[in-house]
């Protein structure tokens, strides 16, 4: 008897020990187990666009989860799942008419994915996701006022205020990349059928469009020249700008100018602690941040000037969405 109640000790302690995050993203889906205490301690990932319709998509979720479930003991050791993903609507479980996914209309991706696993699922927005990260692991731990703004294929963000996630009534407030930047027919046509969003801009693909605009329009040498226009792409453009290229400079002081207007915006209606960047563009660092900042002190009003930080995230290597999204799962 006394054996039987030692190892039923042992297996109670074992069971729910983890979450499953999940950073769907408009290129790569990110699959983590996330142990209660913030350690990602299984990874794997597939190519989103490899499939085109959610059905297929999430078989191939389950068949890349199924290994990472196993290693941690069996779905019986998993508490729950929670998606990143954009227009990921935490109300309805539902990815809602997404500008850069394959899949089109209203998905009810959490319902799926609780069917295939038999576990609880909640999905939010992927930036909304980063920002909880952020919050409970990462640059914003103690903040209770803050916007994180996400630049991968497209542009996120995530609200904070008053230490709470900012969803709106619908759940799905916080499309800052949809905030509109050049109005009329001279903005960049946007995934989501408007033009001139902030995305079309500041994204990593906005970057490497910008790059080929100034390319095709002067003269101007660069080493980005080095390459065919069509296959240059933001990581390029970081590289030539960090060995000086001035063109590449360019796009970063235009990219830079145009985010520091829309944090300036930001500003008004949430006056946040920090701004912070997560994502792949932002690891230019200062080719990025310092043309920000000087932009966003030219164009804030003057009340806010001088308040808010402007951060890198800390979590990039260790995956704010992914980390985020389980924080999401585990409060359901």
């Amino acid at each position: 008897m006394n054996y039987t109640k030692s190892r039923y000790a042992v297996m109670n302690t074992k069971e729910k020990q983890y979450v499953i995050g999940v950073d769907l993203g408009g290129t790569n889906t990110v699959f983590g187990i996330v142990s209660h205490d913030g350690d990602i301690v299984a990874e794997a990932s597939i190519k989103t666009r490899s499939f085109p319709t959610a059905e297929q998509f999430v078989d191939a979720g389950v068949e890349c989860l199924t290994p990472l479930i196993d290693k941690v003991g069996g779905i019986s050791c998993i508490e729950a799942m929670g998606i990143g993903a954009p227009n990921g609507n935490i109300h309805t479980g539902c990815i809602e008419l997404a500008p850069n996914l394959p899949w089109k209309g209203i998905v009810p991706l959490a319902q799926m994915f609780s069917d295939r696993l038999g576990v609880d699922v909640s999905i939010t927005n992927d930036a909304n996701a980063a920002a909880l990260g952020e919050l409970i692991y990462g640059a914003a731990r103690g903040m209770k006022d803050v916007v994180v703004i996400t630049l991968g294929t497209g542009v996120g963000g995530g609200v904070i205020t008053g230490g709470q996630l900012l969803y709106g009534h619908d759940g799905m407030a916080g499309e800052l990349g949809h905030v509109t930047m050049v109005r009329g027919e001279g903005g960049r046509l946007c995934g989501c059928g408007r033009r001139g969003c902030l995305e079309t801009y500041c994204s990593a693909t906005g970057v490497a469009r910008t790059a080929r605009e100034l390319l095709s329009t002067t003269d101007r040498p660069s080493l980005l020249r080095d390459k065919s226009p069509e296959l240059i792409e933001a990581l390029d453009v970081s590289i030539a700008a960090s060995k000086g290229d001035e063109l590449a400079l360019d796009v970063f002081r235009f990219t830079g100018d145009i985010l520091g207007q829309a944090c300036a915006d930001f500003a008004a209606f949430s006056s946040p602690e920090a701004f912070i960047f997560f994502g792949g563009l932002a690891k230019a660092g200062d080719l990025l941040m310092q043309p920000i900042k000087e932009s966003y002190d030219r164009n804030v009003m003057p009340v806010y000037r001088g308040k808010a930080r402007f951060l890198i995230s800390e979590l990039m290597d260790r995956n704010a969405a992914v980390l985020g999204a389980s924080a999401v799962g585990r409060r359901m």
